[in-house]
């Protein structure tokens, strides 16, 4: 899924509507979240939402849209409440919420959608509105885009996720089957009613916050001019999903994840550039129970994070002791300090993993983009989201030209460390004996090689007699799919080509919706024949075929390819279907 900005959101010229509920009297009040009360207690302002972004896949009339977005404000306890000040803190209380109507928003001359959409959502989504959410649809010639914003307050993005799931559930008559989902504020007083933080907890907290000179986590290296700066966003597109599955496949070697594997690529990065530990402020979710799961709510709480080493298990080791200094009520703990001592500076990390949530929605399909508002800021913050289209970043910090060099840099080696940790994985090695391959997509410059390749037998040097024109457009088309993998395998000794393959990831209906990997044109070099390198190859075909849901493997071969029948056969393959073909 896409990380942007709003002043980057990429959005279809149209008509923009904002659905306006009816918010009745104050009902019960309600317990206020610690999280809530320092966000909130920080007053009325624009910025302070975030939003998501995504397109139906047909239109949709304004007001049943409207009542579907009417159910799933009654569904959520949070949707339903009003912050209203207090002397001694923002107050929180549950109110009516009935059927309103849609307001157009003009869109000025010369306005671009993004900005219109920004005022929209600075207005209606602020901490002290009557909702502090927004319903928005754009109407387009190519469909309507949906944008649901909301004060953070309410909202964390596993929630919007939570919220466009079940918005398309009530669009699409699948309401019924939707699990529980209690209230936020039964989690508020779940959490004040957990035990206090146990000594060694609060020691801890005490050593990281003393060390970061006795405020939260900073960037450290310097900012620029202190005081909130106008922000620069950037968003980058770490690696996509080949890269994430030799990452994950690495993480599977040191036996952590792939969040510590980002943790030590951040912690070596600080040690070359500022020569200390990697100390942030890391937000963890606390949906501690499944019962959470299907709730929307600002389910998180803060830890602190300190890793000064950057072998993968010690920063595997640094998050581990993060998430227990997360899971006590941060009231209690930061009560010597007065609450949480912020300061400018702050570095913040956040992690979101979206394949292993319960909640699942095709943000591919929807062209799904989490938005977050524009602010002035003088802190650093860098997300991360891991989907099934790789690893996304976007990071945020004061526009200064301190700043951007130095943030700038930190990024620059940061990516360039994650991408060199997935070119180096493991899963890329095959190793016979004393000798070492590697698997990788094939380019364009590899086409002339792999042509020899498929002409070097009996079949095809008859058959493969195509101009060179010919093979790079079928490259061409073969690149821009990326359920195509077309790979070659290079000799680590000398980089030479020795051999190829075609993988397909085709998904179907039949056989219970199971996705195939099919395997075609794989071809190894006369003088490496028989050695165990098609076996080899053929194994790290089939982890790639499960990697990406596979859970069956086909190949086709000609009739005459005696020998290629036996290999594929003595392999476990089943001559169980008649494959059939006709010239076109």
């Amino acid at each position: 899924m896409r990380l942007t900005n709003v002043a980057h959101l990429r959005l279809p010229f149209g008509r923009l509507h904002g659905y306006d509920l009816a918010v009745g009297e104050p009902l019960r009040p309600l317990p206020v979240s610690f999280d809530q009360r320092r966000h909130v207690g920080a007053g009325a302002r624009p910025g302070s939402w975030m939003a998501l972004s995504f397109r139906l896949p047909e239109p949709v009339d304004r007001e049943r849209l409207a009542a579907a977005w009417l159910a799933v404000v009654r569904r959520h306890g949070t949707l339903r409440t009003v912050f209203t000040p207090g002397e001694h803190g923002p107050l929180l209380h549950e109110h009516e919420v009935g059927p309103g109507g849609w307001v157009e928003h003009a869109i000025a001359p010369g306005q671009a959608v993004h900005e219109a959409l920004r005022d929209v959502l600075d207005a209606a989504c602020s901490p002290y509105e009557r909702p502090s959410h927004r319903l928005c649809v754009l109407e387009t010639a190519a469909g309507p885009t949906v944008v649901v914003g909301a004060d953070h307050a309410h909202v964390d993005m596993w929630s919007m996720l939570v919220i466009v799931r079940d918005l398309l559930a009530e669009l699409g008559g699948g309401a019924a089957l939707l699990p529980e989902a209690p209230a936020f504020a039964e989690h508020t007083r779940a959490l004040e009613a957990r035990p206090p933080a146990p000594d060694d907890v609060r020691e801890r907290w005490a050593a990281v916050l003393e060390a970061s000179g006795g405020v939260m986590p900073r960037f450290p290296l310097p900012l620029g001019a202190p005081g909130p700066q106008p922000e620069r966003v950037e968003v980058r597109d770490v690696f996509g999903a080949d890269d994430s599955v030799d990452v994950a496949a690495q993480a599977r070697e040191h036996g952590v994840s792939t969040l510590a594997l980002a943790v030590s690529a951040m912690t070596a990065v600080t040690q070359e550039l500022a020569g200390t530990p990697l100390r942030a402020v890391f937000p963890v979710h606390s949906r501690f129970e499944p019962a959470w799961h299907d709730s929307v709510g600002w389910f998180i709480t803060n830890a602190v994070l300190e890793a000064a080493d950057p072998d993968p298990r010690a920063a595997a080791a640094a998050i581990r002791e993060a998430l227990r200094l997360g899971s006590s009520p941060l009231a209690d703990v930061l009560a010597p300090w007065g609450g949480m001592p912020e300061a400018p500076g702050m570095l913040a990390i956040s992690w979101l993993d979206l394949r292993r949530l319960p909640v699942r929605v095709d943000t591919a399909a929807l062209e799904a983009q989490y938005v977050g508002a524009t602010i002035r800021t003088d802190g650093v913050m860098v997300w991360f989201i891991l989907d099934e289209t790789g690893l996304h970043l976007r990071c945020r910090y004061p526009d200064t030209p301190e700043a951007r060099e130095h943030v700038g840099a930190w990024l620059d080696l940061l990516v360039a460390r994650l991408q060199q940790d997935a070119r180096s994985s493991v899963r890329r090695a095959i190793r016979l004996g004393e000798r070492a391959f590697r698997v990788e997509r094939a380019t364009r410059a590899d086409i002339p090689e792999i042509v020899a390749l498929l002409q070097d037998d009996e079949l095809g040097r008859d058959r493969e007699t195509a101009e060179a024109a010919r093979y790079e457009a079928a490259y061409d088309g073969i690149a821009r799919d990326r359920a195509h993998y077309l790979a070659v395998v290079r000799d680590e000794a000398d980089d030479r080509i020795v051999a190829t393959m075609q993988l397909t990831v085709i998904p179907g209906l039949s056989r219970g919706g199971s996705t195939r990997l099919q395997i075609e044109g794989l071809r190894v070099l006369a003088a490496e024949r028989s050695q165990g390198l098609g076996t080899a190859m053929l194994a790290w075909a089939h982890e790639h075929g499960r990697a990406r849901g596979a859970l069956l493997a086909q190949v086709t071969t000609d009739e005459a390819r005696d020998r290629a029948r036996a290999f594929y056969t003595r392999l476990g393959y089943e001559t169980t279907h008649v494959g059939l073909k006709r010239t076109l």
